[in-house]
């Protein structure tokens, strides 16, 4: 990746992590927001590989953590793993077929939610359950699957095809 992709990278990611404390984070629909910062991570993981993919979640994390004084890197965990995992699953199928952004999308706020759960848990923070996992979790599901063909279009466009699409084309087992 050239010192201008990663410069992209980071634009996206920052200005995707100021959207979503300042203007997603306050719009509720039925108890649950859109995570754009979260399609932006996804959209980075399948375009760019696992490797991108964590530092863009980190990146984006760390400045979720900071802009909100929520405590400093669960968010920045959380959305690296998103990166990796998205990331990898990129690299390992056809990341161009039509139901990979959307499949990727919903595991990916399926497991944001339910690790972020847990991890406030052990961390000792007050988190309604209920909340969390019940009731913010279906309309978060539905935001983020109505914005990640959006988001992925953006992305996509903004960062090109890349090195990940050029260099694999079918993963060959061994054996």
């Amino acid at each position: 990746m050239t010192v201008a992709e990663g410069a992209l990278v980071a634009v996206l990611v920052f200005a995707a992590a100021v959207l979503q404390v300042t203007l997603f984070a306050s719009f509720d629909l039925a108890a649950g927001s859109a995570d754009v910062l979260l399609l932006a991570v996804v959209a980075v993981g399948l375009l760019r590989g696992p490797v991108v993919g964590t530092l863009a979640g980190f990146g984006g994390g760390l400045l979720v953590d900071v802009m909100t004084l929520g405590t400093l890197g669960v968010w920045a965990l959380l959305y690296a793993l998103v990166g990796y995992w998205v990331g990898r699953y990129g690299e390992t199928t056809g990341r161009d077929r039509a139901h990979a952004v959307l499949l990727s999308a919903l595991v990916a706020t399926v497991a944001i939610a339910y690790a972020g759960y847990g991890l406030h848990f052990v961390l000792g923070e007050e988190v309604s359950g209920r909340r969390v996992l019940f009731d913010a979790l279906l309309p978060a599901l539905l935001l983020n699957l109505l914005l990640a063909k959006p988001v992925h279009a953006l992305c996509r466009r903004t960062l090109g095809r890349g090195a990940i699409s050029d260099r694999v084309t079918e993963v060959k087992l061994l054996g």
